[in-house]
């Protein structure tokens, strides 16, 4: 690295250490969940996407195995040349089936979905929308995608049709979409997605939704909000993860047939990407198996939810708008935060600091994420920890 490049780098890092955003690589090691080890100590893991406590599931692994010893590691090539696994189709065809839709398309992550279908459905002379509070691939997504990128308030549907209405008055021609999570997932709440819908209809915009934190946790079956609400037949676009409640790895767009050849032809983060091993996408339908098996591990995530949600409200700690298995804890302060972190570790609890630019400014948080695996007494001990950091820390009586 020469001299200007490597000042310049260390200035920056200098400047997010002094504002105590400087984040670091911390090893952890998986132990008998939902509990892990972490530089030797074993820690309550509240911080975990794996919701549905399937990554570890035995099921999972013996598939995950016996793909790697009959078609090996690696897909050796994109989808288009010769990665294209017949487990793929199996995949594509269960996912389908599993959201009510005609067609699922698999990619390699969330944020490759996301970067890759904003930017092949709209283009320059076109608007995208996006709820403030987005995830960031999807905020990467409309930046890429060269459109006039716009944000409303968050799940404000009257912020919403005041752009929707400036548009129409500026006498915009160009296609609109508009883009949003369904689940948040640094504040836990619900996207107000029947009036969404009512809005893009209004305004004739295409809607997508990103279900990464709610299929496989919400909605009839797990299969999330958009189904939660009974909307199956009027969001045309939805993008979901396979590496958070699934317990694998990689994403799938669902929606019709049309939209499934369309993104096979357009969608640059699609085309020149390596497929998915074998063993991902084995671990991704054993998976799936599991959860239409076992429903109920949907019912016993929320319900964990609620009483983890209920103990820290009587607590006296601010859970923001949460209303589902993710809730935040907001502390403002960055520094004071990362001390609320530091001192539950010491308690046994792992809790990790969220600070911006993940959330806006002055809102730092602990974000906590409960699982299906989490007993009522792990969920006990810890309310037990948050209240004596808590009270430690004067942010709570």
């Amino acid at each position: 690295m020469d001299n200007f490049a490597g000042e310049s780098m260390r200035h920056r890092l200098l400047a997010l250490q002094k504002r105590h955003l400087q984040r670091s690589l911390e090893p952890v090691t998986k132990g008998t969940e939902p509990w892990l080890e972490v530089s030797g100590h074993r820690l309550l893991n509240l911080s975990s996407n794996n919701y549905l406590g399937l990554a570890t599931h035995p099921e999972v692994k013996s598939a995950t195995a016996k793909a790697a010893l009959a078609e090996g590691c690696g897909a050796g090539s994109s989808r288009l040349i010769a990665g294209n696994s017949a487990l793929y189709h199996t995949l594509e065809e269960r996912l389908a089936q599993f959201k009510h839709v005609e067609a699922t398309l698999v990619y390699s992550s969330g944020y490759s979905a996301n970067v890759g279908v904003i930017p092949a459905l709209v283009g320059p002379g076109d608007v995208v929308l996006g709820d403030e509070l987005n995830h960031a691939s999807i905020i990467d997504g409309c930046r890429l995608s060269r459109a006039e990128f716009l944000t409303y308030s968050h799940n404000n549907m009257g912020s919403l049709k005041s752009l929707m209405t400036t548009l129409d008055q500026q006498g915009h021609k160009g296609h609109r979409l508009v883009v949003t999570d369904t689940v948040f997932s640094m504040d836990g709440d619900i996207v107000l997605l029947p009036d969404l819908v009512d809005v893009c209809r209004q305004y004739n915009a295409i809607l997508m939704v990103d279900e990464a934190h709610a299929t496989g946790c919400i909605g009839p079956g797990g299969r999330g909000a958009v189904a939660h609400f009974g909307l199956e037949k009027s969001v045309p676009v939805a993008m979901s993860t396979l590496s958070k409640a699934l317990g694998s790895f990689g994403a799938f767009v669902a929606g019709d047939v049309l939209l499934r050849e369309y993104l096979v032809n357009v969608s640059r983060s699609f085309i020149f990407t390596t497929a998915l091993p074998p063993t991902v996408i084995a671990a991704s339908l054993a998976a799936l198996d599991i959860l239409e098996q076992q429903p109920n591990l949907v019912h016993q995530l929320q319900e964990n939810g609620t009483y983890l949600r209920t103990g820290l409200q009587a607590l006296g700690f601010d859970t923001m708008a949460s209303e589902t298995h993710i809730m935040p804890i907001r502390i403002g302060d960055a520094a004071k935060t990362l001390e609320f972190s530091r001192r539950l570790r010491a308690q046994g609890v792992y809790a990790v600091a969220i600070r911006p630019p993940t959330v806006p400014p002055r809102s730092s948080r602990i974000r906590v994420s409960v699982m299906a695996t989490h007993t009522r007494k792990d969920l006990d001990f810890a309310l037990s920890a948050f209240g004596k950091v808590g009270r430690s820390m004067n942010l709570i009586l």
